[in-house]
This record gives structure tokens, C-alpha cells and sequence, in this order.
């Protein structure tokens, strides 16, 4: 990527990048998520298997933020102020998992392996 578009993307040095990812935040707090959770296990099978070689701990403390803002979004509520100011929403648990499955995957596509997992619709 090239240095000016890594400049434009960063929030420390871009106005409009720090504005966005304030945004996010807000809307990630209101509901008790992280950025990791938005990511869909079946859109993509890096992301399912990333999930799966998580730690069982990880996965379920995931589903049950994911079943708090299901259930907060359908009353039309959000979690409390200081509950809200609690909330850690880009502190990444999937990112480091999910990069070494993508490292994984291309790896043995360079070698031209077979891949481990076949995309399956639902």
C-alpha cells in the first residue's frame, strides 16, 4: 500500500479517518461490541476458521456480546453510560487468527495443494 493512501486511511494523521473511526466506536459501545464481531462467520471461510481455532472462552464470550445487541436492538435500547464506557470496541481477539489462516491458505494455494476447507452454502 502505498504511503499516501496508508496516510489518508490513518486516523491519527487524517481528520476525516478519526471522525469515522469515532463514529464506529460510538455505535460499537452503544451495543457492547467489538469490531471483530461484525465480521460474518459464513461470508467468508477464512473467518469460520479462524473462529474455530480460537479459544472456546473467545467464541463464547463473542456470541454473547453478538446476543446482547440482537436483544438490546430489538427493544430499542441501548447499554447503559457506564456500561458504555467500559466497552473496549477495537481491541481485536480474530485479526491476528484470521491473518495467519489467510498466510495459510495462500501458502498452500502457492503450493498448489488442496485447500482445507470447501465453501459450502448454508
Amino acid at each position: 500500500m502505498s504511503s499516501f493512501l496508508q496516510s489518508f486511511l490513518d486516523p491519527k494523521k487524517n481528520f476525516l479517518a478519526r471522525m469515522h473511526m469515532k463514529a464506529v466506536s460510538t455505535r460499537l459501545r452503544r451495543y457492547g461490541l467489538r469490531y471483530d464481531d461484525t465480521y460474518d462467520q459464513y461470508y467468508h471461510m477464512d473467518i469460520k476458521e479462524a473462529l474455530n481455532r480460537l479459544p472456546r472462552e473467545v467464541v463464547d464470550a463473542r456470541n454473547q456480546r453478538l446476543k446482547r445487541a440482537m436483544d438490546l436492538s430489538m427493544k430499542h435500547e441501548y447499554l447503559s453510560e457506564d456500561l458504555q464506557a467500559l466497552q473496549t470496541p477495537f481491541r481485536s481477539y480474530l485479526q491476528e487468527m484470521l491473518a495467519l489462516v489467510q498466510r495459510e491458505r495462500k501458502e498452500r494455494e502457492a503450493l498448489g495443494a488442496l485447500p482445507l476447507y470447501q465453501r459450502t452454502l448454508p
